[in-house]
């Protein structure tokens, strides 16, 4: 098997009045794992149907393998998708559900069985060919799913959300499980999600979608450290986030008067003196002691435990900060009166705009 690059030429897609998503250009390259990141109706699961066929573009083209898929039916195209509910057959054996797609195509009883048995081998469920899918734990059912989509041999794996039914430890569980297959098959995996875990963990690029339209597409180091706009800096990972008025512009740091006083940060976007902004720190960027450009005066509400780390949730002129910290014995009797610190390039600084969270 071997991945095909997949590509959105300005693909929008409308249900009568109502736009699911906008204008879209993106390229998706062969053999990544890529995710599309967002919350329910952003419109994520809408292309990757649309991609796979079982919806058409109101207009653009969807290329795969530089080919363009327009009139193709799911049928005719290089892809597999595997759906949320895992839809296997509860009266078939692990194998017939795996070889089923091949039975479809006219492949022989012995041909399919021996193919599903390989890839059962390589989802490492070799000795649960006889077993029916209920005897199955959900991670073993999901990694049914992904055999049987492979026995097709798709370009391109479509998966919508396929863990969400999972509970916390068996998700954490089949994200390395899903990298490790894909690195194995080397085909093109598109995933889709709303949990930013999953998104980061897995993936070699990620789109964060908001209403319709993509916000940015980057590795996961890049959107978390230098994100493109206030709703992708929001949705992936904590922030703290003030509300304040440009005060100041000096090449790309920017000055912006805040609540709890006047916050210097580095810009991102086009911003001039009096306009509306958004400072956003995170809480693992906040210290507890003097000597960076800002500093907050604040006092210790609570501190929760998180193992390895502390948060705290401090207040300062009606505001509450989170802050992360390393536990240790240092932050287990701090006193009351804290000061909160960090730097420049600590704090970002966006054009007010839409949130992920209010």
């Amino acid at each position: 098997m071997r991945g095909k690059d997949v590509r959105l030429d300005k693909v929008s897609i409308r249900f009568g009045d109502a736009t699911a998503v906008q204008p879209t250009d993106l390229s998706i390259h062969a053999g990544e794992f890529f995710s599309i990141l967002g919350p329910s109706g952003c419109g994520k699961t809408t292309i990757l149907r649309t991609v796979s066929g079982f919806i058409q573009p109101t207009e653009g083209r969807v290329l795969i393998g530089g080919e363009d898929m327009a009139g193709k039916g799911p049928n005719e195209r290089p892809t597999a998708l595997i759906f949320q509910n895992l839809a296997l057959f509860p009266l078939m054996s692990v194998a017939e559900n795996v070889a089923f797609g091949l039975e479809a195509r006219g492949v022989s009883k012995k041909d399919r069985l021996r193919r599903a048995q390989e890839l059962l081998e390589l989802v490492a469920l070799g000795q649960f060919g006889d077993k029916r899918p209920a005897d199955l734990s959900g991670g073993q059912r999901q990694r049914v799913a992904i055999a049987r989509a492979l026995a097709v041999e798709p370009s391109v794996l479509l998966l919508d959300e396929p863990l969400s039914a999972l509970d916390l430890k068996l998700r954490q569980h089949m994200r390395t499980e899903l990298r490790a297959i894909q690195k194995r098959v080397g085909i093109t995996f598109i995933y889709i999600t709303h949990d930013q875990g999953e998104a980061l963990a897995m993936s070699d690029r990620v789109a964060v979608m908001s209403r319709g339209r993509l916000e940015q597409v980057a590795d996961a180091d890049t959107l978390y450290a230098d994100p493109a706009t206030p709703f992708v800096a929001t949705f992936v990972g904590e922030q703290n986030v003030l509300k304040g008025t440009v005060a100041g512009i000096a090449d790309e740091v920017t000055v912006v008067e805040t609540p709890v006083g006047r916050i210097t940060g580095r810009a991102k976007g086009a911003l001039k003196v009096g306009d509306a902004a958004h400072v956003m720190v995170r809480p693992e960027r906040i210290v507890l002691v003097d000597g960076n450009e800002n500093f907050i005066p604040a006092r210790l509400v609570s501190r929760s435990l998180e193992g390895p780390s502390v948060n705290l949730v401090c207040a300062a002129a009606g505001h509450d900060f989170t802050v992360t910290v390393t536990n240790g014995p240092t932050v287990r009797d701090l006193p009351e009166e804290l000061t909160l610190s960090f730097g420049i390039g600590d704090a970002l600084v966006f054009p007010a705009g839409v949130l992920a969270h209010g």
